[in-house]
């Protein structure tokens, strides 16, 4: 190879300049390793040093020397996240040895192997998640449903499955339905012999829309109907004893009734009714697999409180009942492009535009939020996000107590918008607390049952700081902590929260990519996943890979070939969660397969180096690494390419973000 080299002099000039823009390279990790205190990492100081080392790295555009080494058959930098500076030092012997470059004192490699590195990462991982199955490398984590409280077939089924962890969301039910769910593991557990680690997610300061003022108390009954309009299959409604007078159903479709009369009842037995609309009806009595009755319609009937229900004995006598209670009928507000929206920081119930006669608008739509406090921050031409980014608008004007939204997106024909929907606000810095006074009630909760707490809407690390002080006024200053970045404040001030992560283990990190997506933009969201996975594996901190894996399988039964790309990609996280649905352990077992076969097929992956610009903001606080720009040799694009442009307080870069 020296050989055929010496006698290429273009290749000899190009390999020493190579060798002096990756020196120049070096020079700017060990400067940026100097210029931070690496003493309150305790065991952690080498992953903080080769975090160090990336974030210093990451600033350089290195494509298209990337690209020349890959000629020269050595490492192309490109799966250096774990061990920066031993891989740049193995390219720079290699120049040096190669007798045409000449070789600097650089003495002993201060950063960890790739060995090292992967143990570390594995050994981060451990310590958080928990130990990983023989044959899959990959936890899974399963947000447990409602249903787990009572069913303990279906934990049990999760846990044979291939769940590993069980992820207990306290946005919803409570502690007495937690402590259910709790027991139900710990008794599979028990059978099968073998550890779940729990998680207990706080809620956090998320912006939901409130109540919408509900409809009148109906059931609505509609058969399944061909093309044509046919009836092909009845609706079917639980029959049950309603409860005291005045008091409605509970949340559910069922059809309440005088117990009395119900137990008169039998199956195939035909009732007879007006409903709502005064149209004459009929429902046939049927078993259900339980053994209790089902009311079984072929038309499209409406029922309310107090309907007149009339069965016929089988000498013709009637026997009548009314329905009992039913609950409101839950409602959505319609809106569409160009209307407002009013959002308020009152608690009253939402409802849909009133409309004059004329057809114009008297009272715009309007809903309510559940964190006015955010109102404060919000500015004039800031956009707004609701329902996972469904609906999208422009905010026009704000005052204390309420924003006025121009909706400028819906999918075609509009949108409903309903209670308790996520609202982001991707323009405006919110200066919220990260722990509610709900979420200190849960903390209680979590760390006398939980392994683990999940900490959401991280923005600094001086939110882990809070909850760390939490931790330890409550006796347990270890214990594990996932951090979930779903907001872009978070992912711009991710280099810091990773650092404060190390100095306060166990800690991960969690891609929330539903509200990441709507916070960045989904066009974004792609390269946004993948550089949090890169800085993670850089500070051998353990990654989950989290919102909508497997969604279509577990919801419907039926996954997308979409969804099965993206499940496998999971492969590179330490943890995949799969979130709650009526088929969510066939989905856990197709998760364990598709994991175990990608891992015969890949480790992580190869990154192209090109200047990430979330790493801009960490260096501004080190002032002393300013005096280093990449080279302009680095910068410079190739021949045809775009020209590079100047972003304001960072260097020049390709213009790709």
């Amino acid at each position: 190879m020296s050989a055929r080299i010496a006698a290429v002099p273009e290749e000899i000039g190009s390999l020493r300049r190579l060798s002096l823009r990756l020196e120049r390279i070096r020079t700017s990790l060990l400067r940026l390793e100097n210029s931070v205190d690496l003493t309150p990492f305790g065991k952690r100081r080498e992953s903080a040093l080769n975090l160090l080392h990336y974030i210093a790295f990451r600033r350089f555009d290195l494509r298209r020397d990337q690209a020349h080494l890959t000629r020269l058959a050595l490492s192309s930098l490109g799966r250096s996240e774990s061990h920066v500076l031993y891989t740049l030092d193995a390219v720079l012997d290699w120049l040096s040895r190669s007798h045409t470059v000449p070789g600097g004192s650089r003495g002993s490699p201060t950063g960890p192997d790739p060995s090292r590195g992967r143990k570390l990462l594995d050994r981060n991982a451990r310590d958080l998640l928990g130990p990983s199955r023989r044959g899959r490398g990959v936890r899974i984590m399963v947000t447990l449903p409602t249903e787990a409280a009572k069913d303990y077939r279906l934990v049990r089924s999760l846990l044979e499955s291939g769940t590993d962890l069980a992820r207990i969301n306290c946005a919803h039910d409570g502690p007495a339905e937690w402590t259910q769910m709790l027991r139900n593991i710990h008794r599979a557990e028990r059978a099968l012999g073998r550890r779940c680690r729990i998680e207990l997610d706080l809620g956090g300061p998320k912006l939901r829309t409130g109540p919408v003022r509900p409809g009148p108390p109906v059931l609505k009954l509609r058969p399944k109907r061909d093309p044509l309009g046919r009836a092909t299959a009845p609706a079917l409604v639980p029959v049950v004893p309603a409860l005291r007078p005045g008091a409605a159903q509970e949340a559910g479709r069922a059809l309440p009734v005088n117990g009395e009369w119900l137990r008169r009842r039998h199956a195939d037995e035909s009732v007879e009714l007006r409903d709502a609309r005064g149209s004459p009806r009929a429902l046939r009595l049927v078993l259900d697999a339980g053994g209790g009755l089902l009311a079984e319609a072929w038309k499209t009937t409406y029922l309310t409180s107090g309907t007149r229900l009339t069965a016929r004995s089988p000498r013709g006598r009637k026997d009548s009942t009314r329905v009992g209670d039913l609950p409101p009928s839950e409602q959505r507000i319609r809106l569409s492009v160009g209307e407002k929206l009013v959002v308020s920081a009152r608690a009253a119930p939402g409802e849909t535009a009133r409309l004059d006669p004329r057809g114009r608008v008297r009272r715009p739509a309007h809903i309510s939020c559940t964190l006015p406090e955010a109102f404060r921050y919000v500015r004039p031409g800031e956009a707004i996000w609701l329902d996972d980014g469904r609906i999208g608008g422009t905010i026009r004007s704000t005052t204390p107590d309420r924003l006025i939204v121009e909706v400028t997106q819906t999918p075609e024909g509009g949108a409903w918008l309903a209670a308790d929907k996520g609202i982001n606000l991707p323009d405006t810095s919110l200066e919220v607390p990260p722990l509610s006074p709900q979420d200190l009630e849960d903390l209680r909760f979590a760390v006398r049952h939980a392994d683990l707490v999940g900490y959401s809407f991280v923005q600094t690390p001086e939110d882990l700081d809070r909850l760390r002080s939490e931790l330890s006024r409550l006796g347990r200053p270890r214990m594990g902590v996932v951090v979930k970045i779903e907001t872009r404040r978070g992912f711009d001030h991710l280099p810091d929260i990773l650092l404060a992560a190390l100095r306060r283990p166990p800690m991960g990190i969690m891609i929330a990519r539903g509200d990441l997506a709507v916070e960045v933009g989904f066009e974004r969201l792609a390269e946004v996943q993948e550089e949090v996975l890169w800085l993670c594996e850089a500070a051998h901190m353990p990654a989950i890979w989290a919102t909508q894996v497997l969604e279509g399988l577990t919801k419907s039964g039926q996954p997308s070939r979409a969804e099965v790309t993206d499940a496998a990609m999971g492969e590179r996280a330490e943890c995949v969660m799969l979130n709650k649905g009526p088929h969510v352990v066939e989905a856990v077992r197709a998760l364990d397969s598709i994991l175990r076969r990608m891992q015969s097929h890949q480790a992580k992956k190869t990154a192209m180096l090109r200047h990430l610009h979330v790493v801009e903001r960490f260096l501004a606080h080190h002032r002393s690494f300013e005096a280093d720009r990449p080279s302009p040799s680095a910068r410079r694009p190739r021949r045809g390419g775009r020209r590079p442009h100047r972003r304001a307080g960072g260097p020049r870069t390709f213009n790709e973000d």
